[in-house]
């Protein structure tokens, strides 16, 4: 079930160049995020081989941040699954005791991994590739989770920036992780030369790669929401700080 040389090669040559496995993967996730309440013992992801022909072994694990594999405080059940072609199933993500360890005031960040694994070909020289799915797993504690009010006024508009020389830092006052996906100096206007994705941890603060001068007085920053979504926060900007303009900005996205 693990990749041959030429296979691991292959792969990685995928990576390397930027392009996405994930879109041509026979076996696929029906979210590009997991958000694991605290309340409970498990949460459920549903996955789906596209593949109406050949049947795929699905293989599933966690890693930490670091991108360590870990079997506690969260683990996946079945590790291992065969799909039928054209079926669905789903894998589930179990707490375990050791999750009670966790920080209760602030998310924890996961990557949640599905490889598929194709049967093996009859055919001889023939080169078989397992592509892998790699999205983020938020461990999100009972005593955060997010009220029917908060959802309306996404916590996301709590973040501010500020001027730090030539830079914005984005400053994260809630208990969240915020992932940024685009900024820009305009509503429709195109990404700024000089933005990478960065994902601000909680209570946390990190600098934009762009200039301010090339964000102006008015950012427009994306992120990504429970759902996938990416809606734009408006910043207006007096001095050296920049707050959130809800009134402008796309929560619904």
């Amino acid at each position: 079930m693990m990749l041959n040389t030429r296979s691991r090669f292959l792969l990685f040559a995928l990576l390397a160049t930027g392009l996405n496995p994930a879109a041509n993967a026979a076996v696929g996730l029906d979210r590009t995020r997991v958000i694991f309440e605290g309340g409970k013992d498990a949460t459920s992801v549903n996955i789906t081989n596209n593949n109406t022909q050949l049947p795929y072994l699905a293989q599933g694990w966690i890693e930490d941040e670091q991108g360590n594999k870990i079997t506690s405080p969260l683990i996946v059940l079945p590790p291992v699954q065969r799909l039928e072609p054209g079926k669905q199933s789903q894998v589930k993500v179990q707490a375990l005791p050791a999750v009670k360890s966790l920080p209760q005031d602030r998310e924890t960040v996961y990557y949640f991994n599905l490889r598929e694994i194709p049967p093996r070909s009859d055919k001889s020289n023939t080169l078989q590739i397992a592509l892998q799915t790699r999205i983020k797993l938020f461990y999100r504690p009972q005593a955060i989770m997010p009220s029917q009010q908060d959802l309306s006024n996404p916590w996301q508009e709590k973040l501010t920036l500020t001027r730090q020389g030539d830079r914005y830092q984005v400053n994260n006052p809630t208990p969240y992780y915020v992932s940024l996906v685009d900024a820009r100096s305009s509503k429709d206007g195109k990404t700024v030369a000089g933005f990478e994705p960065v994902m601000i941890p909680p209570k946390g603060a990190l600098a934009l790669g762009p200039t301010a001068t090339a964000l102006g007085q008015a950012p427009y920053l994306a992120y990504v929401n429970d759902y996938g979504g990416r809606p734009l926060l408006a910043f207006t900007c007096s001095g050296e700080t920049c707050t959130v303009n809800a009134q402008v900005s796309s929560p619904n996205e």
